[in-house]
């Protein structure tokens, strides 16, 4: 017979993307770093003034075939920002929100892709920009630190 393992289980580790409005940056990061992850990573995110979901966010996700529809933008507090193993901040031109101290912080400085462009087209290809530009960094990540 087997002795009764008494180590606790090992807890997740959490993965949280940051900008200001969670509409599409960090809502598109959290929603390509789910479908990669390894096991035993939960992936969050939140802004510090959430905003509606953008639809071209849910657009280039679906792309991907990626089904993000169902999202709904988060603030700071529905996320475990004190738990954290890693969080990215995502803001370049704003002020990005503040994260606790001795928390591991990746700063990825990526333009708001709802700002960039004045026709719905340019505004589509940045958003498949910034997709792209978040596959390629999250699947670095995940090779160095998954």
């Amino acid at each position: 017979m087997t002795p009764p393992d008494d180590t606790p289980p090992k807890r997740a580790s959490n993965l949280i993307f940051l900008c200001v409005a969670n509409s599409a940056r960090s809502q598109i990061a959290e929603a390509l770093a789910r479908v990669s992850a390894p096991e035993g990573w939960e992936i969050f995110s939140a802004g510090s003034n959430p905003r509606l979901m953008h639809p071209l966010a849910v657009e280039v996700m679906s792309e991907m075939d990626i089904d993000i529809s169902d999202h709904r933008s988060k603030s700071l507090d529905d996320v475990p920002l004190d738990d954290a193993d890693v969080v990215v901040t995502l803001c370049a031109e704003e002020v990005c929100p503040a994260i606790p101290s001795g928390t591991d912080h990746i700063q990825w400085q990526l333009l708001d892709p709802v700002t960039q462009g004045d026709t719905v087209r340019h505004q589509f290809d940045a958003f498949r920009a910034t997709r792209d530009d978040l596959k390629t960094r999250i699947d670095k990540f995940w090779k160095e630190r998954g």
